[in-house]
């Protein structure tokens, strides 16, 4: 595609036609053979250069009404936290930022649970009560996703660590990445 180099003050170009300049045939190629529309396979192309490394898993609650995708490494760091609701739930978790999580559908499906600080949003589905992922107090930027509701075929290795939630500042405070993950 066209456009002047980053950095120089141009602008960027209206949406619609663009030179692919010998790449036209592979390209129109490409669309027919996977059935895709132009955006789909932009999509598609910025989805694999922008998240290299990663892997799309897709996951949702147990009846289905609630879908999701997220971008996340096939080696997942899950966190079990032995903090009052965590323990409830059996709520095992990796994190990652809202720019690699995608809901499919079922957002009317969702309901939320708040206590305490009401930073951390729990949300599941109204119709199965299954947590696929929530909002976690730690990453308010990001999601906390249960492994365990990912579809089948993404996940490599699951490597849990042991988070001490029931001192939930302090824990947080000394951890090195926690923050950190939910950032792109």
């Amino acid at each position: 595609a066209g456009g002047a180099p980053a950095g120089t003050g141009a602008q960027a170009q209206p949406p619609g036609p663009f030179d692919l300049g010998a790449q036209s045939g592979r390209w129109a190629a490409f669309q027919e053979r996977h059935r895709l529309s132009c955006e789909e396979a932009a999509r598609l192309l910025l989805d694999a250069y922008e998240y290299r490394g990663l892997v799309k898993h897709t996951g949702g609650c147990h009846c289905g009404a609630v879908r999701f995708e997220v971008w996340a490494s096939a080696d997942l760091h899950v966190f079990n936290c032995n903090c009052s609701i965590c323990t409830k739930k059996q709520n095992r978790h990796f994190i990652v930022p809202a720019s690699r999580f995608k809901l499919l559908k079922g957002a009317e499906n969702l309901t939320t649970y708040t206590f305490n600080t009401h930073r951390a949003q729990h949300t599941f589905c109204k119709t199965c009560g299954v947590q696929s992922f929530y909002t976690p107090r730690s990453n308010p930027d990001g999601y906390g996703i249960a492994p365990h509701c990912l579809d089948d075929g993404t996940v490599q290795t699951i490597v849990t660590e042991d988070i001490n939630g029931k001192e939930w500042e302090k824990a947080v405070n000394e951890h090195k990445t926690i923050r950190d993950m939910s950032k792109p």
